[in-house]
């Protein structure tokens, strides 16, 4: 299993890969802002960025998800299940 440096290195160089050499559809639920924190690498999180978002249309979805939604008309929990080794 990757370490999350790990995961932001694989990111950056699938990122690196694509770029300029074929269309993607990248989604998140962080913000722009936010990348950073995500890719562990902060100082990469602008040039992904940059990547990204050279040639790119933003498409911004508010709301409540769908899944989230047919959990809570099945009357399951919807609150996150702490994650092993968490901070409580």
């Amino acid at each position: 299993m990757e370490t999350p440096r790990e995961d932001g290195h694989l990111f950056f160089q699938f990122v690196s890969h694509r770029y300029e050499r074929a269309g993607t559809v990248y989604t998140s639920n962080k913000t722009y802002s936010e990348w950073g924190e995500a890719l562990v690498y902060g100082v990469m999180a602008p040039v992904v960025l940059d990547w990204i978002l050279h040639h790119s249309t933003t498409v911004n979805i508010r709301g409540e998800s769908y899944r989230l939604k047919d959990r809570r008309k099945s009357g399951l929990p919807t609150v996150k299940a702490k994650v092993k080794g968490e901070a409580k």
